[in-house]
Formats: structure tokens, C-alpha cells, sequence
């Protein structure tokens, strides 16, 4: 079976999120995905889900890359 062909509707963006612990770079990231999600341009990702491996979770830190 060959593989799908992906078509390029919509510009990708990649956004990167720095800063000291605990001053808000999840809460921001959520929030950015909830405006998306009420234009209808992106699933909204709950607070919840956006620290999802065991190791940022263990040691309350985030990395994340999409």
C-alpha cells in the first residue's frame, strides 16, 4: 500500500515557549490551543495534557515538541 499524499492547506507553525519555572509557559500554551480551538483553527489541549510524559510529570517540567 503506498503511502497518502499529504496536502498543505494551511501554514504550519511551530511556536516555542522559554522561560524560569513555574511563570506560566503551560497555562499560556493552553490557552493559546483554547482561542484556536473557538476560531475553529486547532484542537483545543487541556492544561492536563499538555505534560504528558512520566519524566515532566515526575520532575514538574515540560518538554514538549510537536
Amino acid at each position: 500500500m503506498g503511502k497518502a499524499h499529504f496536502e498543505r492547506t494551511k501554514p504550519h507553525v511551530n511556536i516555542g515557549t522559554v522561560g524560569h519555572v513555574d511563570h506560566g509557559k503551560t497555562t499560556l500554551t493552553a490557552a493559546i490551543t483554547k482561542v484556536l480551538a473557538i476560531k475553529g483553527e486547532a484542537a483545543f489541549v487541556d492544561y492536563d495534557m499538555i505534560d504528558k510524559a512520566p519524566e515532566e510529570r515526575e520532575r514538574g517540567i515540560t518538554i514538549n515538541t510537536a
